[in-house]
């Protein structure tokens, strides 16, 4: 069952439009954080800074990219390959439009794709981002083996993600979610840690804050 009135993600729902705004209003939007789903708004724009150590040359892949709410990591004149990926073709034009804005257009392109069966190569890619997304897929175990297969040896793969295990107090927003269409089943911190795994990623880091957590890890193999 879906709400109506929302929007799914092939499209461009409403709750979408509004996380993106919130993310490009630090002050204001982090409040709307701190108090909704209590977690500290900054250490997405810390997560999105990886994007921004990666050096001329380098492939990133943003999936699902959204509204391009990781763009803010990409700088002017950096000389990435950046690929912003989503099912949806409205996001990728309000992607392309934020490129625009903050000058870098140049390094971005847009792609329509399904993350559980991504359009690209094996080990193609030196960073993959995925920023409060994996809640949203249908399948989150199939979407984790596709965006490592892309990763190259020694790349990142970075994101965040509503957990199932972060707590009570969020389930009824989770279970919301699900009613409206927007959440799929979703994953515990130890099913994520186990996914990325069995695909070769190592290092993994776990940073909780309130409803989202963090991960990194490198893909050793």
């Amino acid at each position: 069952m879906k709400l109506p009135g929302l929007g799914g993600w092939s499209e461009d729902p409403l709750w979408g439009s509004f996380y993106d705004w919130t993310v490009e209003h630090p002050r204001l939007g982090g409040a709307i954080w701190a108090v909704g789903i209590q977690s500290d708004l900054r250490l997405l724009y810390d997560a999105a800074e990886e994007i921004g150590r990666q050096e001329a040359g380098a492939r990133v892949l943003d999936v699902p990219c959204g509204g391009g709410v990781a763009l803010r990591g990409l700088r002017p004149g950096q000389g990435l390959d950046y690929v912003a990926a989503d099912i949806s073709q409205r996001m990728l034009d309000r992607t392309a439009r934020l490129a625009e804005e903050h000058g870098v257009a140049d390094q971005v392109t847009a792609r329509v794709a399904d993350v559980e069966a991504l359009p690209f190569e094996d080990r193609s890619f030196d960073l993959v981002v995925s920023f409060t997304g994996l809640h949203c897929f249908p399948d989150p175990a199939r979407a984790v083996v596709e965006m490592c297969r892309v990763l190259k040896l020694g790349g990142v793969l970075t994101g965040s993600a509503l957990l199932n295990d972060t707590g009570l107090r969020f389930e009824p927003m989770r279970r919301a979610g699900r009613l409206a269409g927007l959440l799929g089943p979703g994953c515990t911190s130890d099913q994520l840690q186990r996914w990325l795994a069995r695909q070769g990623v190592t290092d993994v880091t776990l940073d909780v804050s309130g409803a989202i957590a963090y991960f990194r890890g490198v893909r050793r193999a």
